[in-house]
């Protein structure tokens, strides 16, 4: 069996790791991601890491798992293609991650997978945003200040689990940073959006607002966030160290979900 948590080797029988993004029409996306990638690959040589999009980038998903369900004996009776593990690059449990990711496994009934848990809410993502912030401009001596609050910028969604998440890494976030009152705020689907979390913070009285940017890399949505920022606006995550840490937490994760017989056989 692969030896999983803390290691930095892998054998030929672990899954592969195919990080699933949302998929964006900004070139600067796709970069990001890849170099993210990169890391990972640095933090675990050996293991097979692959890049798949739910929609607007290639390659799509479908393309991705294709290619895994291809190769000697696959879909002959002779033998099984590769397992896998998908990582979501996605912060909270949504509609992505409940039906898009496990549909498209369905579609691929002959390959051999599972779906990580999205990337929030984890120390390491919360790591992630505050290193951001700092980067930003934000300092210890804000997190004290009375007049200093933050926006964390999401993507949003209608599904109340993925609502509740997003709350939660904020509040996270809020404690890392001091008490400062962080308050969520989506770029669609679901209120408040991040100009009326802004709002909200100034009637409180909290007029030095930093909007932390919940997005793995740039994009429309992250772009709109920031330019609503009173004071400072945090990149995306991207490459962070953090953030290439907790794709490879959650994938040891989820090959504990793997059948050891499926691993053998690979």
């Amino acid at each position: 069996m692969t030896r999983l948590t803390g290691s930095t080797r892998t054998d030929a029988h672990a899954p592969d790791l195919i990080a699933v993004g949302h998929g964006s029409r900004d070139p600067r996306a796709a970069a990001a991601l890849a170099t993210l990638l990169d890391r990972v690959r640095e933090l675990r040589p050996g293991l097979t890491v692959r890049l798949a999009h739910i929609e607007h980038s290639a390659p799509l998903l479908a393309d991705t798992l294709a290619t895994l369900g291809t190769g000697p004996g696959t879909g002959t009776g002779t033998g099984p293609g590769r397992a896998a593990v998908l990582v979501p690059l996605l912060f909270a449990p949504g509609h992505h991650v409940k039906h898009d990711l496990p549909a498209a496994l369905a579609a691929a009934p002959a390959l051999r997978a599972t779906v990580a848990a999205p990337l929030g809410p984890h120390p390491l993502l919360i790591e992630a945003l505050a290193d951001r912030l700092a980067e930003a401009g934000w300092t210890a001596a804000d997190g004290a200040s009375a007049t200093t609050g933050v926006v964390l910028a999401a993507a949003g969604s209608r599904d109340p689990e993925s609502v509740r998440c997003v709350r939660r890494i904020a509040a996270r976030l809020g404690e890392r940073l001091g008490g400062v009152p962080v308050l969520p705020g989506y770029a669609s689907a679901a209120a408040p959006t991040v100009p009326d979390a802004v709002r909200a913070l100034a009637a409180r009285g909290r007029h030095r607002i930093a909007v932390a940017s919940c997005f793995t890399a740039p994009g429309l949505f992250a772009a709109r966030a920031a330019a609503h920022a009173p004071w400072l606006a945090a990149a995306p995550l991207g490459a962070h160290p953090a953030l290439a840490r907790l794709l490879l937490r959650r994938y040891d994760q989820a090959v504990t979900q793997v059948p050891r017989r499926q691993l053998a056989a690979v």
